[in-house]
């Protein structure tokens, strides 16, 4: 059974089609590319998973629960985590700091508990730091984890942020252009970082315009234009897939004429 099924998935916003009738799987431990040229509807798709679209029409089922229209928290502790475009750590804090947030949206103290800092909050606070210099220890990020994360290397702030999805317990991390702004070097060391995601056992689905780390990284990819999927498949058949080509490039003035 998939992990992760979309089924006839459409998203309007007033008149406008944002991505219509949708379906593509995602089976456990595998990692997906969904890409496509700007505006294609990929960002919705990830914000439709998330909970901070609802769904017009179809279904998202999880781990085999529906979770199409789901509170973000909700669909959070179900197991999905997800990454921005845009860098978003808390870039004057600390990077264990940073890790250690992830945890708290299962937080089991209250507002009385932190404020008078009770033995249950500093409890689960040392329980939280602990878990958090183990990721961090076995993501090779060790010699930073006192570090503020404002202070990393690029390429480190966006691993820092994969860390920060691990921690709040995801099955299935949403990557959405991670090697956005990244040097070749930096990209394949991200490629590599992913793999290793992989073999620890996290399901992955990305968003990426990098196709070098795209057809490298992927097991299956989909392609969506204007909303719609035009294609999925192995990298080297989508490599090959003229409809694909197409979407990006534009169809040449021979075929126009046509």
């Amino acid at each position: 059974m998939a992990l992760l099924e979309v089924s006839n998935v459409s998203k309007q916003f007033g008149g406008l089609a944002a991505v219509s009738e949708v379906n593509f799987h995602v089976d456990q431990g595998e990692i997906i590319s969904v890409i496509g040229p700007n505006g294609a509807g990929k960002t919705t798709i990830f914000n439709l998973l998330t909970g901070v679209y609802d769904v017009t029409e179809g279904k998202i089922v999880f781990n085999g629960e529906e979770i199409q229209n789901k509170k973000v928290q909700y669909i959070v502790n179900a197991g999905i985590a997800r990454t921005f475009q845009n860098i978003r750590l808390f870039k004057n804090m600390r990077t264990i700091e940073n890790v250690m947030i992830g945890f708290h949206q299962n937080t089991k103290y209250n507002t009385f508990d932190s404020t008078f800092r009770t033995p249950r909050f500093r409890k689960y606070e040392r329980e939280a730091h602990e878990k958090a210099v183990e990721i961090l220890n076995s993501l090779g990020f060790g010699k930073y984890i006192h570090s503020y994360a404002g202070n990393l290397p690029y390429g480190e702030q966006r691993k820092l942020e994969i860390a920060r999805a691990m921690a709040t317990g995801a099955k299935l991390l949403l990557l959405d252009e991670p090697a956005a702004g990244m040097n070749p070097q930096e990209s394949e060391e991200l490629l590599q970082f992913i793999k290793e995601l992989q073999d620890k056992g996290f399901t992955i689905i990305l968003i990426e315009h990098d196709m070098s780390v795209v057809m490298n990284i992927s097991d299956r990819i989909y392609v969506l234009d204007h909303g719609r999927m035009i294609a999925d498949g192995l990298p080297e058949e989508i490599a090959n897939n003229q409809m694909v080509v197409e979407a990006y490039l534009g169809k040449s003035e021979d075929d126009a004429a046509d």
